[in-house]
Parts: structure tokens; C-alpha cells; sequence
């Protein structure tokens, strides 16, 4: 029997990819305006559900449908080393997609449901015939949603008993997600050899690198220019204010991405992205706060 590693197993899992949802998780338990200091545990679940266990799934399905890519793009990657041989990866993937679903009967209705959507749309994205990432519009929609949007609503549901978000939460949440496909179109930068070769349609390969880019900074800056009017809409002048300052510092970043995006994709994900990031839980504290001045929930 061929020996597999529990780290070659954590590589192919990609911790590093767990922090998004996480995040936007958190962000959603933020907004929800719920008090969830006792609801510890119920948080704790979430996010062993949308990182370690969604997130991770989903990871372990790319990189076995794109083993062939992977081989072009980074060999060392631990399907087309050789490091998780034969069907391996594939039985990961599904055990790990399963053990998702089981672990969100703990979490609820809303939870479950959820967790089946992102698994679909894990598996959608990554899996002939449908597999959505070979239309880096779509891809990336799907991604940014699961990632982004799906992560926080649950978040929300998840410390208000199964209640369904309010309409702000829900703005939020689209915006964040429309906001995440561009960040996927960044990640798409450094795989254009092996996507060219492979007919994988992302957005640098089906727009150029250059436009792309451009395309990129627009999807990540325009939706949050609307979460700060919303802010000042919701007279949060003071977070909103906090949020023009991340969104300048972006830009400054982006005019050095633009000169050479195929190269500085990677510093901009790094430096430019976690201002991004910083910038959904002020815009969940927003939320919290005018739940709190109302002295209601933001559910």
C-alpha cells in the first residue's frame, strides 16, 4: 500500500486558504448584532466548518480535477508529485466533502443548507463537464460567493438561532462577494501557462493580462465604494471614514500592481488584499453598532 503523509495530506488541504471564510464567518457573527458570547461553541463549529472542513474539501477537489494543470504550474504540488498517488486525492475529497456535510447537522437547518450549496459549488467549479473555473467569470463568481457571502450569512444565522439575516447584513454580503471576485481573478495571475495550455479560460488568459487587472482592481474597489456610502447612509461616520482611508491606501497599491500585473499579483494579494479584509469587520462593527443605537438586532 503506498504510504501518504499527514503533511502531504495538510499541503493538499491548503491551511492557507482557510482564513477567507473564517473570516467572513466572523464577520457575519459580527453584524449579526446577536450577543454570541455564549455562543462559543456554536461559533467554534462554524468555523471548523467553513475553513478546516468546506474550504479544505474544496481545496482537495481543485487540485484533483487540476492535476493536469498542477503538473505545468506547480509540479511539486502533492497529486502530480506523486506524493498522493493514484485515486488518492479524489477519495480525499470526497471523504472531506462528506465529513462537512455531517459536521453542519450540528449547526442547524440554515447551516446544512449552506454547507450543501458550498460543496456543490465546490465541486461545480472544479468538475468536468460543468466545472465553472474554465469561465474565469463564473469561476470566480462562484468562489467569491461561497468564500464571502455564504460564509457570512451563515455567520449570522448561526448566533441568532436559526433567524434569517436582516437586508443590511445581506447587502454586506453581496458586496464582499462581488468584492472577492477579484480577488480570485488575482490568484488566476500566476497559473496563465498552465491555464493557456489547458483551455482554462480565467480572466487574464480571456482578457489579458492588463485588462484583466484592471478589471480586478475595479470588481474589488467598486463594491467597496457602495459599502461606505451605506456606512454614511447608516450615520457610522466614523467607521466610514475608516473605510475611505483602507480604500486610498488600496489604490496607491493598485498603481504599482498595474505596471506589471503578471509579476506583482502576489504582492498585491500580500500587502493590498488584507486592507480589503480589514475592511469587512469595520463594516460588520458598523452593523453592530447601529443595531446597538437602535438598541435592537441587526437580525
Amino acid at each position: 500500500m503506498d504510504k501518504i503523509y499527514a503533511k502531504d495530506i495538510g499541503e493538499l488541504l491548503k491551511p492557507i486558504t482557510w482564513f477567507p471564510p473564517m473570516w467572513a464567518f466572523s464577520c457575519g457573527v459580527v453584524a449579526s448584532g446577536s450577543n454570541f458570547i455564549d455562543q462559543g461553541l456554536l461559533i467554534f463549529i462554524g468555523l471548523l466548518l467553513t475553513g478546516p472542513l468546506v474550504c479544505a474539501a474544496s481545496q482537495a477537489v481543485n487540485d484533483w480535477y487540476d492535476r493536469h494543470v498542477d503538473a505545468v504550474n506547480e509540479p511539486n504540488r502533492p497529486i502530480p508529485s506523486g506524493r498522493i498517488p493514484g485515486t488518492w486525492g479524489l477519495k480525499i475529497a470526497i471523504f472531506w466533502s462528506l465529513l462537512s456535510i455531517v459536521v453542519s447537522f450540528s449547526l442547524g437547518y440554515w447551516a446544512i443548507v449552506a454547507t450543501l450549496l458550498a460543496v456543490l459549488l465546490a465541486w461545480a467549479y472544479s468538475m468536468p463537464p460543468i466545472r465553472l473555473k474554465n469561465n474565469g467569470w463564473l469561476g470566480n463568481a462562484a468562489c467569491g460567493f461561497s468564500y464571502e457571502g455564504l460564509a457570512w450569512i451563515t455567520g449570522a444565522i448561526v448566533v441568532a438561532n436559526g433567524k434569517l439575516p436582516s437586508d443590511e447584513t445581506i447587502y454586506l454580503a453581496i458586496l464582499y462577494s462581488l468584492s472577492a471576485h477579484g480577488i480570485m481573478t488575482l490568484n488566476d495571475f500566476k497559473s496563465i501557462d498552465g491555464d493557456k495550455q489547458f483551455g482554462i479560460n480565467s480572466l487574464p488568459v480571456k482578457l489579458g493580462e492588463h485588462f484583466a487587472a484592471k478589471v480586478a482592481c475595479f470588481t474589488m474597489l467598486a463594491p467597496q465604494l457602495m459599502v461606505t456610502l451605506l456606512l454614511f447612509s447608516w450615520e457610522t461616520n466614523l467607521l466610514a471614514l475608516s473605510l475611505v482611508v483602507l480604500i486610498a491606501l488600496q489604490i496607491i497599491l493598485m498603481r504599482y500592481f498595474l505596471k506589471k500585473p503578471r509579476e506583482r499579483a502576489l504582492a498585491y494579494s500580500a500587502f493590498g488584499v488584507p486592507l480589503l479584509v480589514a475592511g469587512m469587520m469595520i463594516a460588520a462593527s458598523a452593523l453592530r453598532f447601529l443595531s446597538v443605537s437602535k438598541g435592537t438586532s441587526a437580525i
